[in-house]
């Protein structure tokens, strides 16, 4: 499986912590770390960062998104608005297990700016661990498994039904705000040369090649 790691930069400080953690407990995964980095010129807002995840897992360069926020709840939100996205809130461990046995989605997001003493950072770890101790898609509780994962199937078609395809969006959506998400290099390069939807991959050679957009 291939993890991005990408969060807002307003967490730009958490972004080491949470690549390490997810590459320490996700074995066996190719985990690609996006930033946003302490570093970085350009800053990205919860909303930005939403729509690049929504371009890494619906371009097929990525299989899962660790990502986040203050307080996780706004990522969450703004991922879910991106078609081919199923984005969980994952404040606990407990949150992370069920949303990866029951829900089985394709990205999460962590509240990186709440509770961070020392118990704070155990819990982050904690959280991540649980995430990928098992399988994804499993059910739970096991004696409801079936049940639970032919809901979580239903809900995948209904808002595949319920949602528009990426590039259909991405024609919505403004210039300015366009320009500054294709301006993130690193994401809209690895896309480029890892993506296998051509509709996605298309519209980005096109946009790059009449706008010019580079931020960093």
């Amino acid at each position: 499986m291939r993890i991005g790691v990408i969060q807002a930069s307003s967490q730009a400080e958490k972004n080491t912590l949470l690549f390490d953690t997810v590459r320490k407990y996700a074995l066996g995964s190719d985990v690609i770390n996006f930033g946003c980095r302490p570093s970085d010129v350009c800053r990205y807002s919860y909303i930005e960062i939403s729509i690049l995840t929504g371009l890494l897992l619906s371009s097929g360069s990525v299989d899962f998104i660790v990502t986040g926020c203050s307080s996780g709840q706004g990522m969450m939100l703004a991922c879910n608005s991106m078609p081919g996205v199923l984005c969980g809130y994952i404040p606990t461990p407990q949150d992370a297990y069920l949303f990866a046995q029951i829900n089985n989605g394709n990205a999460v997001s962590l509240p990186l700016g709440e509770g961070y003493t020392w118990a704070g950072e155990e819990n982050f770890d904690r959280t991540v661990a649980r995430l990928f101790s098992e399988p994804f898609g499993q059910g739970y509780p096991k004696s409801e498994a079936a049940r639970k994962l032919k809901d979580t199937v239903l809900l995948k078609e209904i808002r595949m039904q319920s949602q528009t395809d990426t590039a259909a969006l991405l024609e919505k959506l403004e210039r300015p705000l366009l320009e500054k998400v294709l301006g993130k290099r690193d994401v809209i390069d690895w896309i480029l040369s890892n993506g296998s939807d051509k509709a996605i991959t298309d519209w980005l050679k096109e946009r790059i090649k009449i706008w010019g957009c580079r931020n960093e």
